[in-house]
């Protein structure tokens, strides 16, 4: 499985990402937090179309993200959990709520922590769920500001960074979000923060003398700790406002409403 679907996450729940700008929706894709960021859009459209073919009209793009975030995660050495089934789809999206309600990589903890309590998380799982950042990639633009200004960061991964990241200019390169097993699904982010490694300001906000000090150690230490709670709010996650009996609707192509 390829490890681009979990970027997509759990969005809404509903798979209102998936949908493409038409001349009366704008789509979230070209959100600030999703454009030139967010991948996998034509894996979830491959396993779609072959849905389709077997039992069309039953299986909806907001299920198949959410088992295949699942299956993502175990395929890359990570944990499992039962995925509850039966959400639909959107038939419209919100540009203005993917801007406003997504966190961004420059917040500070306590505006993360508020984020996540927005839609109903509490600060432990917000931590958990901050884990996934074990996988996948950043853009300079999205790091610069940290290593270039910021003291709470390891001096020589500062550097490494910057060969690929210059001051200016070159935003579009990446970089792994954990430089220790950028493609394995483990507990090495938090190893990441402890030792001042975290890609992002946000990452390394876990551990930066707040409140989630002692859990963000606690994974470090206690990968199977880490799984299970992790597990535990991603269950939670897919169970964030999802549309279900005759809400929504169940999309023949994930792009585009019926």
């Amino acid at each position: 499985m390829n490890y681009k679907i979990l970027t997509l996450n759990l969005s809404g729940c509903d798979a209102s990402v998936l949908l493409d700008d038409t001349s009366s929706l704008t789509g979230e894709k070209t959100a600030g937090p999703n454009v030139d960021s967010l991948r996998g859009y034509e894996v979830i459209d491959t396993i779609k179309s072959q849905m389709e073919s077997i039992c069309p009209g039953v299986i909806s793009c907001a299920d198949i993200l959410a088992v295949a975030a699942r299956d993502s995660v175990t395929a890359l050495g990570g944990p499992s959990w039962t995925v509850q089934l039966g959400r639909r789809d959107s038939t419209t999206a919100s540009f203005s709520a993917a801007n406003s309600d997504l966190p961004s990589p420059t917040m500070d903890l306590k505006d993360l922590i508020s984020a996540f309590s927005n839609k109903g998380f509490t600060a432990k799982e917000m931590v958990a769920l901050s884990g996934s950042h074990t996988i996948g990639q950043a853009r300079c633009l999205m790091f610069r500001q940290r290593i270039y200004n910021e003291t709470n960061i390891d001096s020589e991964f500062a550097k490494s960074l910057k060969s690929n990241c210059p001051s200016t200019g070159s935003d579009g390169n990446l970089s792994p979000l954990d430089v220790t097993s950028p493609v394995i699904f483990d507990n090495a982010y938090f190893k990441n923060l402890v030792n001042s490694k975290g890609l992002f300001h946000s990452d390394q906000q876990l551990f930066s003398g707040g409140s989630t000090d002692a859990q963000v150690t606690t994974y470090s230490t206690s990968s199977l700790t880490f799984y299970t709670d992790f597990a535990n709010a991603m269950v939670k996650m897919g169970n964030l406002s999802p549309l279900t009996g005759s809400s929504g609707q169940i999309r023949t192509d994930c792009k585009k409403i019926n």
